[in-house]
């Protein structure tokens, strides 16, 4: 008996028992893959973080500061 490994991006893994099942699931989105084998994903380019102004925060106030008092 084969034991045939598939990938979805959505519905994840499954094993296929025949040929014949996992050239079905192949039409519907599924990959073939080797467990044993490791991922490998390119990984995105990291740019420094852009500095935003907090426009949210509170205003300060223009009266006296407690040390003035």
């Amino acid at each position: 008996m084969a034991v045939i490994y598939l990938k979805h991006p959505v519905f994840g893994a499954k094993v296929a028992c025949m040929d014949l099942e996992a050239q079905a699931d192949e039409q519907n989105g599924w990959v073939r893959y080797t467990p044993d084998e490791p991922e490998v994903v390119a990984e995105a380019p990291v740019d420094a973080p852009i500095e935003m102004p907090n426009f949210l925060a509170a205003p300060r106030s223009k009266g006296k500061s407690k040390t003035e008092e």
